[in-house]
């Protein structure tokens, strides 16, 4: 298995959800698992765009990162190719539902191993990373 993936509904549209992602000053807050916080040195949000920066952990430990985005469609869909170790490709997909939207997260790792070897850690990371989004769209102030 390289691909861990996640489905959430928010009761909120798509534009709000793609604005939380693509607005680099509300993406700095929940981007991450609980307790990180993150500094961004580039954030080119645009096909082919960099985005460069650190996600400091709850110990203090940086982690840079490096991605680019590969694929934008507003308020629908953004592919983002994580380009250092470990390397992994991201879909967000924001569907209509009734009222609300269900947000599809697909995290595919370009090689098995990795991804057994983090499987304990992106799994729970990358839910705590939705209800950081959650809480950023509900307009609340971030846990750290």
């Amino acid at each position: 298995m390289t691909t861990f993936s996640t489905t959430r509904y928010f009761a909120a549209s798509p534009a709000t959800l793609f604005e939380a992602i693509r607005n680099p000053e509300r993406l700095v807050r929940w981007w991450g698992p609980l307790g990180f916080t993150n500094r961004f040195h580039a954030f080119d949000f645009q096909p082919g765009g960099e985005w460069r920066f650190d996600m400091i952990g709850p110990d203090g430990t940086v982690h840079p990162n490096e991605s680019r985005f590969e694929h934008i469609e507003p308020e629908r869909r953004v592919v983002i190719q994580h380009t250092c170790a470990p390397f992994f490709r991201l879909a967000i997909t924001l569907e209509p539902t009734g009222d609300g939207t269900t947000l599809h997260w697909d995290q595919t790792f370009a090689d098995a191993r990795i991804a057994e070897a983090v499987a304990h850690i992106v799994k729970p990371a990358n839910e705590e990373n939705l209800d950081r989004l959650g809480v950023e769209i509900a307009g609340l102030p971030q846990i750290t």
